[in-house]
């Protein structure tokens, strides 16, 4: 299994515009990926309503994680994805 903390570059958090671009991207991969915060059970990564659902904040950590071939890339590219400020992004 590979897996990464990330902080939440996005300045609203991963809300809305953030999350669907995160969860697009997320279903992209060729691995299930997982996203979790601290404290609570992981969530998959495909589900707009679960990456919702985590309520992480801007400067807050995730944990990314996925099995299988594949999986480190995966983990990666969702990840340099989650530190950009989507917002910021048009």
């Amino acid at each position: 299994m590979h897996q990464r903390t990330v902080a939440v570059g996005s300045s609203s958090g991963l809300h809305a515009r953030p999350a669907s671009l995160f969860v697009k991207a997320a279903t992209r991969q060729p691995v299930r990926v997982t996203i979790g915060r601290d404290g609570q059970a992981p969530v998959d990564a495909r589900s707009l309503l679960s990456v919702l659902a985590l309520g992480a904040r801007h400067g807050e950590s995730v944990v990314l994680a996925a099995e299988g071939d594949g999986a480190e890339a995966a983990v990666e590219e969702l990840a340099t994805l989650l530190t950009d400020d989507l917002d910021a992004q048009e």
